[in-house]
């Protein structure tokens, strides 16, 4: 049995802490939804940016699991972390190796039930999977917008993401988001509160911190100072920063684990060597599996897509934005579920729960848990068989 640590609160149980007791269970992973088209909607008006741009025409990419109901309100949007896209469940193809990246949460039977609700997936704005981003084409040069694309924010994003809700004709529905995906989902319910029925939050926060904020520009400089990047104008060289964003994504794959994990997955090991080589090749099975993710990185993300996502991660703080946590929730109509993990030291509990604390004092109803794993940040795509039972239960109330 897993002791899960929660906190309930509504009109009858606020400040209550109470326990969860989680029975582990074999999940059938044959439940998958199929063969799934990522598909794509043109916008030919703009829209207004945070910092006062008016930026289109966009497109936005975006996949679909599920049936949407006569009445149109069984629609569930799932929201995706800083490396991922519009495929979040499923295969693109038959020969594809690999799911979704939240394909053991969405499917018949799972968490995100597809056989109940009508799941959206779409690609943020900035990123480099669909959506516009730096490498998409601007319409008025015929070339890549490089670093002409303009700052964007995490409300931006969902104001994208806004466009593609009204073109599906949906008028209210559930929001769900891990880490950057978390953000969203507090934008989403800050701006458009009378859309959201139920928010649920993933090892996220309300406020990146200077911790986060550094590791950030670590990344940014890595890439910048790598002399490919050429300002951002690499597309038409064909020689894109691999070597700069190469090194940003190991530094960012550091943050997403913990130091158990990484201690039991390769403690001191070598790699595939008995002794130690006095050169600076790789000699530690670590070093090997941080190049593996960065070199594997490079082949499906775009430079200049990192710079901008990170950016608007860091000038998320919606504490600062609207004055306080309790003025920013103040008009919320949903019920929230808050999910932490205590291994998690870039978005560390403490963060969670500050959002807890602050929609508890203004009697929303939250039920907040936090998770015991060695995965780290990453738990939110692994420890999907306590996060099921947990978002199930939650659900289950869902009207």
């Amino acid at each position: 049995m897993q002791e899960i640590n929660a906190i309930s609160s509504d009109s009858h149980l606020s400040g209550i802490r109470f326990k969860m007791d989680i029975k582990q269970e074999n999940y059938n992973q044959s439940n998958s939804v199929g063969i799934v088209d990522t598909q794509y909607l043109n916008i030919e008006d703009k829209i207004k940016l945070e910092n006062g741009i008016d930026f289109g025409p966009l497109t936005i990419a975006y996949e679909t699991y599920g049936e949407l109901n006569k009445t149109k309100d069984n629609a569930l949007l799932v929201l995706h972390a800083l490396s991922g896209d519009a495929h979040a469940a499923g295969y693109n193809s038959p020969e594809e190796k690999k799911p979704g990246w939240w394909d053991d949460l969405i499917g018949p039977g799972k968490a995100f039930d597809t056989n109940k609700y009508f799941v959206i997936s779409s690609n943020f704005l900035g990123g480099c999977k669909g959506t516009t981003g730096p490498s998409s084409i601007n319409p008025e040069t015929g070339k890549p917008y490089g670093t002409s694309f303009p700052v964007i924010t995490i409300e931006d994003m969902v104001k994208l993401q806004k466009k593609l809700l009204d073109f599906l004709g949906i008028e209210k529905f559930i929001v769900a988001g891990g880490s950057m995906g978390g953000m969203q989902a507090i934008e989403w319910t800050i701006n458009y509160p009378e859309m959201i029925k139920s928010t649920i939050i993933i090892a996220s926060t309300s406020r990146l911190s200077a911790q986060g904020i550094a590791f950030n520009e670590v990344g940014r400089n890595a890439i910048i100072y790598d002399p490919n990047w050429n300002n951002g104008n690499y597309y038409e060289t064909q020689t894109p920063p691999s070597s700069g964003l190469s090194i940003a994504r190991m530094i960012g794959h550091i943050t997403y684990l913990s130091e158990e994990s990484m201690h039991e997955k390769f403690g001191r090991r070598l790699q595939d060597k008995k002794d130690l080589d006095f050169n600076f090749d790789v000699n530690f099975q670590v070093e090997s599996y941080l190049r593996y993710q960065g070199k594997s990185f490079v082949d499906r993300f775009d430079a200049n897509s990192y710079l901008y996502i990170t950016k608007a991660m860091d000038y998320f703080d919606i504490p600062q934005k609207y004055g306080s946590l309790m003025k920013a929730f103040k008009n919320a109509k949903s019920k929230f579920l808050v999910i932490s993990f205590n291994s998690d030291w870039l978005f560390p509990s403490s963060q969670s729960k500050e959002i807890v604390k602050a929609l508890m004092k203004i009697d929303k109803e939250v039920t907040y848990c936090e998770l015991d794993t060695p995965y780290g940040h990453d738990a939110f795509l692994l420890e999907y068989e306590q996060q099921t039972k947990i978002i199930k239960s939650f659900l289950k109330e869902d009207k």
